[in-house]
């Protein structure tokens, strides 16, 4: 029997992956204390990498769908930290959204308001956080968005 959260999840018609390994010398999330730092999410779609730039040959709508994916990875991440429980998760504390954006591109918060609307839609009040949107010239594989996150658990 799933969870509150998966249950939420499943009437969204999301079931979440597995969560991704780390692509270099790095772990994908540390926990201290009550406090699970996820590392960041990179956008994919249909099991590969999502790319692209905003501003370029990316308009924002599908850059908020990129960001969404990231925030499924970044659930994927927490529920393996909890042990497979995402119950234990008590809410989303921060996010820090990197958009792969033209120099001219402003709309970064729009494109991660895909990750955050997400989250409040599938966790409610638990959702809701702080967060930072920012541009970056280029991520990792070419991904449209990568998302980090901090999380309370108990």
């Amino acid at each position: 029997m799933s969870g509150k959260f998966e249950g939420r999840l499943a009437e969204l018609g999301v079931t979440l992956p597995d969560a991704q390994a780390p692509a270099a010398n790095y772990v994908p999330f540390v926990i201290t204390g009550d406090l699970v730092f996820v590392s960041g999410q990179v956008s994919m779609a249909d099991g590969g990498f999502l790319t692209g730039k905003l501003g370029a040959d990316m308009d924002t709508e599908t850059g908020a769908a990129a960001a969404r994916s990231c925030a499924i990875g970044l659930l994927s991440q927490v529920k393996a930290a909890c042990g497979g429980d995402l119950d234990r998760l008590v809410r989303v504390v921060k996010l820090t959204g990197f958009v792969n954006s033209t120099a001219d591109f402003g709309d970064q918060p729009k494109v991660v308001n895909g990750a955050s609307d997400f989250l409040v839609e599938a966790l409610g009040d638990a959702g809701r956080h702080s967060r930072s949107a920012v541009s970056a010239a280029s991520l990792p594989f070419g991904v449209a968005v990568e998302i980090e996150g901090i999380f309370e658990i108990r």
